[in-house]
């Protein structure tokens, strides 16, 4: 159970930072302005906050293992939200990183 924990606490950390950095470029990037802006800083303070819950204790880890999920997460928003369509290089480095985070978070350790 734990570790359908931490895959639903990485998806809220990804949708919180990545939501909050669009927030953050659609504000400034697209002139809407500092409600969008704001916004942003708190999508992305709660971010920081819901990493914060992972149940492994190593930060280095955690953050090691969400770099992946930003990078899988990150290609799912920019499809959804920017109509960007990730080519079969995209989808297949996407793929690697999350078979990394499987690694990082949940191999079997000893001891």
């Amino acid at each position: 159970m734990r570790i359908v924990e931490s895959i639903g606490l990485f998806l809220a950390s990804a949708l919180a930072e990545i939501g909050g950095s669009w927030l953050v470029w659609q504000g400034i990037r697209e002139d809407r302005g500092t409600l969008w802006i704001g916004s942003g800083v708190v999508a992305l303070g709660i971010y920081g906050l819901v990493t914060t819950l992972q149940p492994d204790a190593h930060f280095g880890r955690i953050l090691a293992a969400y770099g992946g999920v930003f990078v899988a997460a990150s290609l799912v928003w920019a499809a959804v939200a920017d109509g960007y369509r990730p080519d079969r290089y995209d989808i297949v480095g996407a793929l690697i990183c999350l078979v990394g985070v499987g690694v990082i978070m949940y191999a079997p350790r000893g001891g």
